[in-house]
């Protein structure tokens, strides 16, 4: 049974529930299977909780060459030598994604020959700018649609605005939502959510509904990014173009009528000198540009009623900001990796201003003063090169996100408070000085709104006591973190943490240090229970014994230990734990293990873990004796080793 939207739930789940209850206990084997495009809906339809979700993965490489091969050329075993390099590149396209790759070979094919070699190549370039036209295809785009007219209204509207971005392009996800809020795409929900929150929920919806393809962070796993399948990409252009909504210059004009959008990607050499002057500019609101076609750009004089100004990533060179000023509806100013060495001081004009992105321009060293006189600005990101932010920054009163502060500004620091609507920012101290510190609570415990704060300190084992004993976070905060892999350390565990951790219910990611870590604390730390990524490290630690009643909802767990002390994890502990890193010595003696309910010196129950993918051990040679390393490293390796589904493992002995 296919069902392709939540409003048949409510009866799925019934039926599914009345049928297992008639089939669960006889002997014919029945099964109900439910299928559908939506991942939310197929957990509703779990009608107990035996039932499993599927989540079907693309075809790999292989099984979607025979599925090609079989459809163009009538068997699997492979194509001629001259259609090999152009099937591999359609293929790519496919993404291992069945509908599409039967689809496009069956373009391909006919009854009694295979198109030519050109042909191939023509199919090749129109896949993902919804430029084919072959009855096949728009049979896949038909049932593609299905998925897009079941979608609420505001979500179409997102979901087209992405055919602003070229083929096979990463979106990074804030800057799209950003660009969604400047838009006023974003519907303004209650008075708890921001613009960019409720973006938020409009960005997983879309990947909930598999019409976007997230793209993960290697390290951590957080979801940073986006892809459009192509296929989806051609249904979203063609729609696009047929509402008139994006106008795509990517060798010619995709639309001649008003432009009210304007994405410039590529430049194909016969249509080079394509003319933008005849286009009138009066009517649009967004425009993006993609290299090479950055020399395309119009003037920004031309331009009356833009909201949305993109030319990240394209190297500006002679390309100067001129008549940035006249940009007065300007929302989103995205100028980030275009090599900028400066700011002009005319962007002070743009009060209607709520994005300005300029992070990845390392020559950037300070921001105009006017930057204080946007009232609006929401989103302010650059780069930590930036060493200078001007005085007042404090009236930018709308501010939500912020990056990079250097906070060695007494000033700076205290004006911070002012900004009570901030969701995240990252600070960088070089010297934390005690009236620093005291500033910097003070304006902490102001933010009400905080979800997100990195930190980073310049000084060796500092500790923040204060942040850790006058600063209670409020509930909504989710990460707290040092730059990369940094942690903040305290002498002890923070009093809001040893008070009722369950308060913290939405902290998905805490890098955190302490004097030395108490078998106590792991039983605190454990009760956090959104917890998803913890960052540990000790000065001294004892025997740590993990046990199957705390940190459920852990997949990274990293471990630094500057002394030696054994660690075990009990069986059913950590039980969604992905990537362990451990750091560490252990106890130099038999006795000292033993001190551990009688532990094997050697046995760190690692291989209890039962969701283990990736694990690093590195264990220090000035914290115990080279030879019991090895022998530790030999019997961790070979515990591993006897896992079902052995994890990508390495373990190391050396360091300091």
């Amino acid at each position: 049974m296919e069902v392709s939207s939540s409003c048949r739930v409510k009866n799925c789940s019934s039926t599914n529930s009345r049928n297992f209850s008639r089939t669960r206990d006889n002997n014919f084997g029945s099964r109900l299977i439910t299928t559908t495009r939506i991942v939310s809906v197929s957990k509703l339809c779990c009608s107990s909780t035996n039932d499993s979700v599927y989540q079907m993965e693309p075809l790999s490489e292989d099984d979607s060459k025979r599925l090609f091969y079989k459809r163009v050329f009538s068997h699997e075993s492979g194509c001629p030598h001259e259609f090999e390099e152009v099937s591999r590149d359609i293929l790519k396209k496919c993404g291992g994604v069945p509908l599409a790759i039967i689809t496009i070979a069956s373009v391909l094919a006919s009854d009694q020959k295979v198109n030519s070699h050109d042909e191939w190549h023509v199919l090749l370039e129109s896949i993902g700018c919804g430029l084919t036209e072959d009855p096949s295809v728009e049979q896949m785009l038909t049932i593609l649609s299905f998925s897009y007219y079941d979608l609420p209204c505001h979500l179409k509207t997102c979901l087209l605005y992405l055919s602003m971005f070229p083929e096979d392009t990463k979106i990074m996800k804030d800057q799209l939502i950003w660009m969604w809020v400047a838009e006023s795409f974003i519907q303004c929900g209650t008075a708890k959510s921001s613009l960019f929150e409720i973006g938020e929920n409009y960005f997983n919806e879309l990947v909930n509904r598999s019409l976007i393809q997230p793209v993960y962070d290697n390290e951590y796993g957080i979801v940073y990014a986006c892809r459009v399948h192509d296929s989806v990409l051609d249904l979203i252009c063609q729609l696009s173009r047929e509402e008139n909504f994006v106008s795509v210059l990517n060798g010619s004009m995709s639309s001649q009528g008003n432009v009210r959008r304007l994405s410039l990607q590529k430049i194909i050499k016969e249509h080079q000198t394509t003319p933008l002057e005849s286009v009138s500019m009066l009517q649009v609101r967004s425009i993006a540009t993609f290299q090479p076609a950055i020399g395309l750009m119009p003037r920004l004089s031309s331009f009356v009623v833009l909201r949305v100004l993109n030319l990240s990533t394209c190297a500006l060179g002679d390309h100067n900001l001129r008549g940035l000023c006249s940009l007065v509806h300007l929302r989103y100013l995205g100028l980030s990796d275009t090599g900028l060495c400066e700011l002009p001081e005319e962007v002070g004009k743009l009060q209607f201003l709520q994005v300005l992105d300029v992070s990845r321009n390392c020559r950037i060293e300070k921001l105009p003063s006017s930057v204080t006189k946007l009232r609006r600005l929401m989103c302010l990101l650059y780069d930590e090169g930036c060493s200078w932010l001007p005085g007042g920054i404090g009236s930018l009163t709308a501010m939500e996100e912020l990056s990079s502060i250097f906070g060695n500004s007494l000033s700076i620091v205290k004006e911070m408070g002012n900004m009570k609507r901030l969701r995240k920012f990252e600070i960088e101290f070089e010297h934390m000085s005690l009236e620093l510190e005291e500033a910097f609570v003070k304006s902490l415990v102001e933010m009400s709104n905080l979800q997100s704060v990195t930190i980073s300190i310049d000084g060796r084992y500092k500790m923040m006591d204060l942040l850790g004993g006058k600063w209670v976070p409020p509930r909504g905060l989710r990460e707290l973190k040092g730059y990369y892999e940094e942690v903040l350390r305290f002498s002890r565990l923070p009093a809001w943490i040893r008070g009722n951790p369950s308060q913290m219910s939405q902290l998905s990611w805490l890098h955190i240090g302490v004097k030395e870590v108490q078998q106590g604390d792991l039983g605190l730390l454990g009760r956090l229970p959104a917890l998803h990524i913890l960052n540990l490290e000790s000065l001294r630690q004892g025997p740590l014994l993990f046990e199957a009643d705390g940190f459920r909802c852990v997949s990274i767990f990293v471990l630094w230990s500057s002394s030696p002390g054994q660690v075990v994890f009990q069986p059913g502990a950590l039980p969604k734990a992905e990537r362990v890193v451990i750091r560490t010595g252990l106890p130099v003696s038999k006795e000292e293990a033993a001190g551990n309910n009688g532990g094997d010196l050697f046995d760190t129950g690692i291989g209890n873990l039962p969701s283990l993918q990736d694990v690093h051990v590195i264990f220090c040679t000035s914290l115990v004796r080279k030879e019991e390393a090895e022998k530790a490293k030999s019997a961790l390796e070979t515990a591993l080793r006897a896992r079902p589904n052995s994890p990508m493992f390495r373990v190391s002995v050396g360091g300091t």
